[in-house]
């Protein structure tokens, strides 16, 4: 699929993975929308980048519905939907405070995997109704976001590797439920990124991160994400994939 005109859709559009994505597809013609629970910052890029904003949680099934409805209705259609949205709290399974009260895994499979599922299931909906983009057989590119952790997850991240291996398994067979309606589906699973959650963290405790990746011995960035994104988009025959984005690294038990 070319980049000129076409219609994005973002989720977790107001900061990090997402906001790098929105911004580089828009420099590329693209029409930008941004789904994000944070009401603050969707108001401060909408101002900022002029982006089409609206206040959602992903898991909420009804929220999303009217959201999709509302980006069709300003934009006339949805060619591409990236999903970023998402959530990583740590925590041990039994830890010296007890056992992890369940609705705190819950909560992280609710965000993560049933938010990406229910975005991209409303938004391929919508895909199918539409024509082909640019006289070709393509109707639309989703993109789900997994991490490394899905493969190699470190002790505490049993709910946060559960949602994103769900995320990345279920990209094969949707791309194959989705081939006949010319709609592709990809995931990428980054590394350690240069986001505002990273950021946050000490400096020693970035600095110990960098020293794990072999090539480059950094976080990755934002843009490089976004870069990763409109390859996809341009390059018609990835389907079905998942592609870490991490520099080798392979994350130790810790």
């Amino acid at each position: 699929m070319q980049l000129n005109n076409q219609v994005a859709l973002i989720t977790g559009g107001a900061s990090g993975l997402g906001l790098a994505t929105a911004k580089s597809l828009q420099s590329q013609g693209l029409r930008i929308a941004v789904l994000d629970y944070d009401q603050a910052s969707l108001e401060r890029v909408s101002l900022e980048h002029g982006f089409v904003t609206h206040a959602c949680d992903v898991a909420d099934a009804q929220a999303v519905e009217l959201a999709c409805q509302k980006v069709v209705k300003e934009y006339g259609a949805i060619h591409i939907n990236v999903n970023c949205a998402g959530i990583a709290p740590a925590a041990r399974v039994v830890s010296r405070e007890g056992v992890q009260p369940l609705s705190a895994f819950e909560k992280v499979i609710q965000v993560n995997l049933l938010g990406t599922f229910n975005v991209l299931r409303v938004v391929a909906g919508m895909m199918m109704q539409q024509d082909p983009v640019d006289n070709s057989d393509e109707r639309g590119v989703i993109i789900n976001t997994a991490s490394v952790a899905a493969f190699d997850g470190q002790i505490g991240q049993a709910a946060y590797s559960a949602s994103k291996g769900g995320v990345a398994a279920m990209t094969l067979p949707i791309a194959r439920e989705f081939s006949k309606q010319g709609i592709r589906v990809m995931t990428i699973a980054p590394g350690i990124m240069q986001t505002p959650m990273m950021a946050a963290m000490p400096e020693k405790v970035q600095a110990s991160l960098h020293a794990t990746v072999p090539f480059p011995a950094r976080m990755g960035l934002p843009e490089e994400y976004a870069s990763l994104v409109r390859h996809i988009i341009e390059n018609a025959y990835l389907n079905g994939e998942v592609i870490r984005l991490d520099g080798a690294i392979r994350m130790a038990m810790r």
